[in-house]
């Protein structure tokens, strides 16, 4: 795994100030649905830049991450087979597919949008550095986890 794609578990008062209100301003745009980006950060004291450019990389840490909901959105090339590899290695992690939906490829390059209940004997970290690994992968990332 490339340095820029580790993934640690740190106190949160060792986490910047900036960090911790992206993730006040991302609470605030899940619970009141009306509110604009430029509006929740205004509240929280925060630039828009700057929760643009951390949003994607900071979430709250669940005690029990095991039997929850996890939803992904990967970018990989429209290749014979890839998306077969990627539902062959969601198995192997005995992580439990809910929905999946892959857009149609663009240039050679597909989006594949899946939500995944994960159960306790699971290792997420490991599936999410597998699939990046994966030839012809060009990201994944975590969009929610319930």
């Amino acid at each position: 795994m490339s340095e820029e794609n580790k993934y640690y578990l740190i106190k949160q008062r060792a986490v910047p100030e900036v960090l911790l209100k992206v993730l006040k301003a991302k609470r605030l745009l899940e619970t009141e649905r009306a509110l604009t980006i430029q509006e929740a950060t205004e509240r929280v004291g925060l630039g828009r830049s700057s929760f643009y450019k951390y949003k994607d990389d900071i979430f709250p840490f669940h005690e029990n991450v095991k039997g929850k909901t996890i939803t992904f959105v990967l970018q990989m090339d429209d290749e014979p087979g890839m998306l077969s590899k990627v539902l062959k290695l969601i198995a192997e992690y005995k992580a439990n597919i809910l929905t999946i939906h892959q857009t149609i490829p663009i240039n050679g390059v597909a989006s594949l949008t899946f939500s995944v209940e994960i159960p306790a004997e699971s290792d997420i970290s490991g599936m999410i550095e597998e699939l990046e690994k994966q030839s012809g992968m060009h990201y994944v990332k975590v969009l929610a986890r319930e």
